[in-house]
């Protein structure tokens, strides 16, 4: 038979285990308490009967049997609390409470227990605990004290009720509570799992329910569920629009290189051209298909590796910085712009040299390929107040509008007035994921500003955190 599902679930099992160790050491406790109140009454009552039995041996001593006697009956007759029965040495009663001594012939001189049976006002038979000593006497005589052990009998048997009742209490009060915390859990547990089964449904847009949390473990587990959900809607969506703008970017690539290879071939056909030069063509097409799918993939390997960076190694970005401008300063000067360089040494940083020399590469190809001829490019490479390692490069192109700076970044945008230049629109979308890649960010922000027509200008400026061991 399968129990309920609030029967089943971890929090009611784990309260059911706690009650369990708790009765365990209760048990413990209550046998300890009955088994230390007992042994502490025993040896009272022992210490007790043996100062009355010295008490009676001295009368004794001092005055005989007769005297003794007479001690015993002005007990009695004043009703103490003990056990007194004083016999000849044949064993016969003389005086006392006792009809006859409990104790056994071998026993004499020990300590006894036994059973004391009476009946009470209602004629019920009662039948309480005793323990007595019982010594022969110089004369031959044969004394025998003991002390009723009914009212601490009856004291450990209310203590172990008590105790037993407190237990019953603390089990049910353990028992509702656990049933009280194994709904809530289950409740918030309902809503986790609402939306795991939406998300599985296909509905990325389900979120988990935070309403009423206390910020406790589930809480914790609701939000980063959510933010999950969050992220994987931003990337399915990410992934849905890079589709759809590789379908509609590549299009027209794929409709020219499939006409010119149509032309060369009918051209070739009839003799008029020699198709090498179309074939020529149509592989530059090719390459820059090629091309932005490669841009593709690394972005996707950049963002599949979730924030580290992939291979990471220590090197100076002083050295990269010089090396690019070395690279790309004859490009600059085949399109007239005025290219500087402004580097740092000792710009230690931990990361993947490759992507970052890609990146920077991207970066300054943008800058001279908008840059109109006359402008300027400069590259600087420097260590800023906070730490961090700044790489920027500066131009004087048309720049980029702030309200457009967040969107530029993304993949396949392009700008009005980039339309016309060669390109995909993945050039700063790699640069960006390179950056997050590495822990950094990508700073977009206006060049020095409008100057005769020109300008106002971008600087883009990749921000680093440097190796530890050069921090």
């Amino acid at each position: 038979m399968r129990l309920p599902s609030l029967l089943r679930r971890t929090p009611f099992r784990l309260t059911l285990l706690f009650l369990a160790l708790f009765v365990a050491a209760a048990g413990a406790i209550l046998a300890y308490v009955y088994l230390a109140s007992a042994s502490e009454a025993r040896t009272r009552a022992e210490a007790d009967v043996r100062n009355e039995f010295g008490s009676l041996t001295s009368t004794y001593s001092q005055r005989g049997v007769d005297a003794l006697n007479q001690a015993l009956v002005d007990r009695i007759l004043r009703g103490d609390a003990y056990l007194y029965i004083l016999m000849r040495a044949d064993g016969s009663k003389i005086t006392g409470s006792l009809d006859a001594s409990p104790v056994d012939p071998a026993k004499r001189g020990q300590w006894i227990t036994f059973r004391l049976t009476d009946t009470d006002v209602n004629g019920r038979v009662r039948r309480r605990e005793a323990i007595g000593l019982e010594m022969q006497l110089a004369g031959g005589e044969r004394l025998f004290v003991g002390q009723d052990m009914g009212d601490t009998e009856a004291y450990l048997a209310r203590l172990t009720q008590a105790l037993w009742g407190a237990m019953a209490l603390v089990i049910l009060l353990g028992l509702a509570g656990g049933l009280f915390i194994s709904r809530n859990v289950e409740r918030a547990m309902m809503r986790l799992n609402r939306a795991v089964a939406a998300v599985q449904e296909g509905d990325l847009k389900a979120r988990v329910d935070m309403r009423g949390g206390g910020g406790d473990e589930l809480q914790e587990l609701a939000t980063g569920l959510n933010t999950m959900l969050d992220r994987m809607e931003a990337s399915m969506a990410s992934i849905r629009h890079a589709g759809d703008a590789i379908a509609h970017d590549l299009r027209s690539p794929l409709t020219r290189m499939r006409a010119k290879l149509e032309v060369a071939l009918i051209d070739a056909e009839a003799g008029k051209i020699d198709g090498v030069d179309a074939l020529g063509i149509a592989l530059d097409e090719a390459d820059q298909l090629l091309k932005t799918f490669n841009t593709v993939l690394a972005i996707a390997r950049l963002q599949a590796a979730a924030g580290r960076t992939p291979d990471p190694a220590v090197f100076d970005v002083a050295d990269l910085a010089a090396d690019m401008a070395e690279l790309y300063e004859p490009a600059a000067e085949d399109k007239t712009l005025d290219f500087a360089a402004e580097i740092e040494r000792g710009l230690l940083i931990e990361g993947n040299r490759p992507f970052l020399a890609q990146a920077l590469a991207n970066v300054i190809d943008n800058a001279i390929k908008y840059t109109p001829a006359g402008g300027a490019v400069t590259l600087r490479a420097r260590r800023r107040s906070s730490g961090e390692i700044e790489v920027s490069v500066t131009d004087t192109g048309p720049g980029v509008p702030e309200e457009d700076r967040e969107r530029v970044v993304q993949r396949f945008v392009r700008l009005d007035n980039s339309r016309t230049e060669p390109g995909s629109g993945l050039g700063l979308s790699l640069v960006v994921a390179v950056l997050e890649a590495h822990g950094g960010r990508v700073q977009l922000d206006e060049g020095p500003g409008a100057y005769e027509g020109s300008g106002p200008g971008l600087r883009v400026a990749l921000v680093v955190a440097p190796a530890q061991a050069a921090a």
